[in-house]
């Protein structure tokens, strides 16, 4: 059939002259080897947005099949029908759409037999792009339905990543307050703006970590996230992942509060409510950029710099209702200057036992946040009692001991997640995994897991520092006292997960001495 496939004389067409930035890849599935050869030559010096095509052949159904898998991320088949059999080209089509489940890569449909597969028949019933006649298929004509071709696939691509962008953006809104929201929402509006240019090779967005003020000195710009060979450079100074040129073109957006593109980049400085220095770097776009382009990059670059602070907001709020707990959780317990950071190691401990005995992140935080409220009961415990050098009689044994329902009764009629767990650990931190404990006696699993856990992160501090009522043990002494309890006073699992990761906690307590 390589005879039907002919190009009439054309005039002469000069490619585009621009930078090669991939490559858009081809599928000829054709059983003669001429119909390959003639397809590459026709198509040789073809270029659509600085890209080449890059052609992969295939001779058979089978072949067909095996190629697509091996490259899905294909932009065009070129497909014959008839090859081992008269319907091969149509059963390839079919396997693409429904059993690859690509419908991305556009199906052009060739045949030098027309009669045996009719035009209609085939547009209707099998999810093909385009059906050509070998013998109508000239050299321009080749050249045109592949230029659509791509065009197609290109806004298709652009859909997908609007779509997996949107998408990113709606997870990152579910749950915007948690720890990495930020970073998921940055990733997923950058794919955005990716949709926006129709092509971009990398992204970055870099922030000053403090505000600025004019009486100090100016604050380096941090790459906070990033896509492409920024993406290991995150947390990284803009001086040491950009090049010389690429960071003048950075000083002077940021000089100007302005976008300044380059041939084939961009900075975008993002103005600040709170006065953050901020830039949004973008590379690979369009030579040709129009004003529309140009407005709505503006415009996005102002949302990402929102959505950021907004973000540094609420850890802002966190971060204070954090240190509040703790301020006023030394206070009720009436703390001397000794154990000034008790409750911030508690809670820091019961956070990594928590993790490691194998509770989800966000019980874990939870837990974070309301272990400082342990001792809450104690707001009404006498100070010579609290701080008395001595053993306690049993008169004031039994007024210490009131304090775990105190505590769990101040803050039961909370609703709020932390404040509940803040209650039940108040309650059960004093019970002992054999039964011993107090208030109710419970034992093992009766014990709820927030009262197991900051039970043994409280002690394993309180024996850690001195106290008004005895010194410091040294870490032998406390893994040999805590080995003794284990079954005992403590769950054996909690006990096995802090010494076979003794380093941390210890490193939690230098981090935070008295």
């Amino acid at each position: 059939m390589a005879s039907d496939f002919l190009f009439s004389e054309e005039s002469e067409q000069t490619p585009e002259q621009e930078n090669n930035h991939g490559s858009w890849k081809v599928l000829i599935v054709d059983d003669e080897p001429e119909v390959h050869a003639v397809t590459k030559l026709a198509l040789s010096d073809f270029s659509f947005q600085g890209k080449r095509l890059e052609f992969f052949s295939a001779f058979s159904g089978k072949e067909a099949e095996q190629l697509i898998l091996a490259h899905p991320d294909a932009a065009i088949v070129l497909l014959d029908v008839v090859m081992e059999t008269d319907d091969a080209g149509l059963k390839v089509a079919q396997y693409i759409r429904e059993d690859a489940k690509n419908n991305h890569v556009r199906i052009i449909l060739r045949t030098g037999q027309p009669g045996q597969a009719p035009e209609r028949h085939v547009i209707v019933n099998y999810d093909i792009n385009d059906y050509k006649s070998k013998t109508e298929l000239t050299a321009q004509k080749l050249f045109t339905v592949v230029m659509s071709s791509l065009r197609s696939y290109r806004d298709i691509l652009s859909i997908e990543h609007s779509r997996q962008g949107l998408e990113k953006i709606i997870t990152a809104s579910r749950d915007i307050f948690s720890a990495h929201s930020m970073d998921t929402f940055i990733h997923g509006v950058m794919q955005q703006l990716t949709s926006i240019l129709g092509s971009v090779d990398e992204a970055m967005y870099a922030t000053s970590l403090v505000a600025s003020n004019p009486n100090e000195k100016e604050q380096e710009l941090i790459v906070f996230a990033g896509q492409g060979e920024f993406e290991k450079s995150e947390g990284k100074p803009v001086s040491n992942v950009l090049t010389e040129n690429q960071l003048l073109a950075c000083k002077e957006a940021l000089q100007n509060k302005s976008i300044v593109y380059k041939e084939d980049y961009l900075f975008a400085y993002c103005s600040s409510r709170f006065n953050h220095n901020s830039m949004l770097y973008v590379s690979g776009i369009p030579k040709s950029l129009t004003q529309t382009h140009k407005d709505l990059i503006e415009i996005f670059s102002q949302n990402v710099q929102i959505a950021y602070e907004n973000v540094q907001l609420q850890s802002e709020i966190e971060d204070t209702q954090r240190e509040i707990v703790y301020r006023l959780s030394e206070a009720v317990e009436q703390r001397s200057s000794e154990t000034g950071n008790h409750v911030k190691r508690v809670s820091l401990i019961s956070y990594e036992l928590a993790k490691g005995y194998g509770l989800t992140e966000k019980e874990a935080e939870i837990l974070r946040y309301a272990a400082p409220l342990h001792d809450v009961g104690k707001v009404g415990i006498p100070d010579t009692i609290l701080h008395k050098p001595g053993a306690l009689d049993d008169t004031e044994w039994k007024v210490m001991q009131t304090h775990a329902i105190k505590g769990h009764d101040i803050l039961a009629g909370s609703r709020r997640d932390i404040i509940q767990a803040g209650a039940i650990l108040s309650r059960d931190h004093h019970e002992k995994w054999d039964g011993t404990g107090y208030p109710r006696g419970l034992k093992e699993e009766e014990i709820h897991i927030y009262g197991r856990i900051v039970a043994l992160a409280d002690v394993y501090d309180a024996l850690r520092h001195k106290r008004c009522y005895k010194e410091a043990w040294t870490l032998e002494q406390v893994v040999e006292e805590l080995t003794n309890q284990r079954g005992k006073h403590f769950e054996p699992k909690l006990v096995d997960v802090l010494l076979n990761n003794i380093n941390t906690f210890e490193q939690i307590l230098n981090n935070y001495p008295e």
